[in-house]
């Protein structure tokens, strides 16, 4: 749930950071408990620092290198990466301190005792120069470019979706409105935003796989090809009752919003597009009850089609009134009364509310109506509906 914003270009170091905390000030407003922070941490040029400038003959005189000297340096003041390990599903770094640790005074770093590869001991001030100056803590390259990352981590009570579309027009399309954004300097969302993108590709692929391997359920179930078109065609009027559904959640939010009771606005976020999954496996349910019923009927020596159906809506009647108004009665809390946590899931809740009050309506309706008409043509070509 981070997301990152970076901020680089071919600019003054100075130039980058104005800009990067004026990013901050406005993302530090944009949401109520997120968390913000920057990498480097301190966006000034004014930290007080201690350049360690190394005194190359008397490193090569006691057998250091720049990366070795560099090691021991950082192990004697602030600490040196070493390895990292992994306890239980914890991904730890692991780094190395002298004694002193933290404890070690700015006035003692001249003195800080360095090893040689001969087993000398040298301080550090007869190996290099220490001065002190102000500058920046850290300065990072991305693609040769000075960058800097912020990281937004939204409240949970508002969706990644919306997170990133807030950060994107409230952030950085208004500093671009007010020319916060000079030339030369590029601001670009990634992290959490990223994912989200791929994640909304592959949820596509995984849609048309759900739909091919309900079809071929449902091939399994009645061992024919052609019936199950039959259920599948309430699949995308399924779709369009959770379409429906949403809007209408919508409505109900913005009018309790206009009556003073706390209104809302549920967005398309990734929880809510998980709705038409579920959706898949719920809408073909009563419709497999009313055409393999159908079909049932005729086999048995149903006067006709119509009679075959009447039957069949007439005895699926009740079962399928009982399981889709559980459910309806079920998802209503979630939907309709606000509280904690109901904000993410409230979206999904009206896809499937919807979408299933919308199909079981479909299916008592036009599905006979379309049943009657596929039995019929069935009998027209063959004098009888095929037995399978």
């Amino acid at each position: 749930r981070i997301i990152k914003k970076k901020i680089s270009g071919f600019v003054e170091l100075g130039t980058l950071y104005r800009v990067a905390e004026q990013a901050f000030r406005r993302a530090e407003a944009l949401f109520e408990g997120a968390r913000v922070g920057s990498d480097p941490s301190t966006l000034s040029l004014d930290q007080p620092l201690v350049q360690v400038r190394p005194r190359w003959e008397r490193l090569a005189e006691a057998g250091l290198n720049a990366a070795d000297f560099g090691y021991a340096v950082a192990a004697l003041s602030d600490g040196a990466f070493v390895d990292e390990m992994i306890l239980g599903d914890d991904k730890v770094d692991v780094y190395l301190f002298s004694q002193a640790g933290h404890a070690q005074q700015l006035e003692q770093l001249a003195d800080l005792p360095v090893a040689t590869p001969s087993g000398a001991v040298l301080p550090l001030s007869a190996l290099a120069d220490l001065r002190e100056t102000v500058d920046s803590g850290s300065i990072r390259r991305l693609d040769g470019r000075r960058t800097v990352t912020l990281s937004i981590v939204p409240p949970r009570s508002v969706a990644l979706e919306s997170g990133v579309a807030v950060v994107r027009e409230q952030l950085v399309e208004a500093m671009r409105r007010a020319g916060e954004i000079p030339n030369g300097v590029s601001i670009k969302l990634s992290g959490a935003s990223d994912q989200l993108s791929a994640t909304r590709a592959s949820m596509a692929g995984n849609f048309v796989i759900a739909v091919l391997l309900s079809y071929l359920l449902l091939v399994a179930i009645f061992r024919h090809w052609g019936r199950p078109w039959l259920v599948m065609l309430t699949v995308p009027l399924g779709i369009a009752g959770g379409v429906i559904g949403l809007a209408l959640l919508n409505a109900f939010g913005a009018a309790m919003g206009w009556l003073g009771l706390g209104g809302f606005n549920q967005p398309f976020d990734m929880i809510t597009l998980l709705g038409f999954l579920v959706l898949l496996g719920t809408v073909v349910n009563n419709p497999i009850l009313i055409v393999d019923e159908a079909y049932q009927r005729l086999q048995e020596g149903a006067a006709d089609a119509g009679q075959a159906v009447s039957e069949a809506v007439r005895t699926r009647l009740r079962p399928i009134l009982m399981s889709t108004l559980t459910t309806l009665f079920g998802l209503a809390p979630l939907v309709l009364i606000p509280g904690a946590g109901t904000e993410l899931y409230r979206g999904l809740g009206a896809i499937v509310l919807g979408g299933l009050a919308f199909s079981t309506l479909i299916t008592l309706t036009f599905l006979p109506a379309l049943l009657v008409q596929a039995l019929q043509l069935g009998a027209g070509r063959g004098g009888k509906v095929a037995q399978r």
